[in-house]
C-alpha cells in the first residue's frame, strides 16, 4: 500500500500544499509538518522543498524572505491570484475523480455481490 500511496501522491501534492498555503503562509518547514501531522508521515522533507521550488517558478505563489533567528532567512510562502486558480482547478479536478472513482467502487462492489450470490 505505500507505494501506492506515494504514487498517487505525487499528483495531488502539489493541490495539497496550495491548499494549505490558502489558510496561510508558510515557510517549508511548516508545510511539512502540517503534512505529517495530517498523516502524511512518510513523505520527505525534500519532495516538499522540490514542490516549493516548482510551483515558486510557475508563479503560482509569492515568497518573502523572512530573517530566521537561527540562520539564513527563511522563504516564506504565499498563494497569490494564479496560484489560487491553480487551487480551484485542483479542487474541480479532485470532485469530478472522487465523483466517478466512487461510482466505479460501488459497481464493482454490486457486482462482487451479485457473483458472490450466484
Amino acid at each position: 500500500m505505500a507505494s501506492q500511496m506515494t504514487e498517487m501522491l505525487k499528483g495531488t501534492l502539489e493541490g495539497i500544499v496550495l491548499a494549505i498555503l490558502a489558510e496561510r503562509s508558510a515557510y517549508g518547514y511548516e508545510i511539512t509538518t502540517r503534512l505529517r501531522e495530517g498523516g502524511f508521515s512518510d513523505l520527505a522533507e525534500g519532495t516538499v522543498y522540490a514542490l516549493l521550488v516548482r510551483i515558486e517558478q510557475r508563479g503560482l505563489v509569492d515568497v518573502e524572505k523572512v530573517p530566521s533567528e537561527k540562520g539564513p532567512p527563511r522563504k516564506v510562502y504565499s498563494l497569490n491570484a494564479r496560484g489560487r486558480d491553480q487551487l480551484t482547478d485542483f479542487w474541480r479536478t479532485w470532485s469530478f475523480l472522487a465523483e466517478h472513482i466512487e461510482q466505479l467502487r460501488h459497481t464493482d462492489s454490486s457486482t462482487t455481490d451479485a457473483n458472490e450470490g450466484a
